[in-house]
């Protein structure tokens, strides 16, 4: 029987250790992406004037189908003012918030021409619009963060008139 080299049995010890590390790796780094979420968001509806619905549908079709990677989703009530994104959802209502006043020392952040002001709720962010005509809000999950606005921020800015918010500014 012949001997085995060193380089022989180096390499049938490697072989088995790199693909239990390879696997191992791959685990604790997520392993597999899971299937993105299909199931249908929890929204109300609420009534509008024909204007706001209006305004409200124009906005919802000129949304795209998927937010920086995240996919759309169906919501329970009011697909025309309502729209969803990924798993937790980003959530965003038009026309469903009434005006606010805006506390004087709120911080407002101005992205891509529109206007917001965001407010920690406990675990999620909500993001509401300071300078439309129809109030638009985004419930935005800590998982996730705003710079989700921005990709709406076009669309809103094609769709929703903007309104001089007075004396508050961004």
């Amino acid at each position: 029987m012949a001997a085995k080299s060193p380089a022989r049995i180096a390499t049938a010890i490697a072989i088995p250790v790199a693909l239990v590390v390879g696997v191992l790796a791959f685990w604790l780094l997520g392993g597999f992406p899971k299937a993105a979420a299909t199931g249908t968001v929890r929204t109300d509806a609420a009534p509008m004037d024909e204007a706001t619905a209006a305004t409200c549908r124009a906005l919802v079709a000129r949304l795209p189908e998927t937010l920086g990677g995240l996919h759309r989703r169906p919501v329970s009530a009011g697909p025309e003012q309502h729209a969803a994104f990924g798993d937790p959802a980003i959530v965003l209502s038009c026309g469903t918030v009434g005006k606010r006043a805006i506390p004087q020392d709120a911080q407002l952040l101005g992205l891509s021409d529109v206007c917001w002001y965001p407010e920690e709720r406990g675990d999620e962010t909500v993001w509401t619009t300071v300078d439309r005509q129809v109030p638009l809000r985004v419930v935005v999950p800590a998982k996730a963060d705003g710079a989700w606005l921005v990709n709406l921020s076009a669309p809103i800015v094609a769709t929703v008139p903007f309104a001089d918010p007075g004396t508050t500014h961004c």
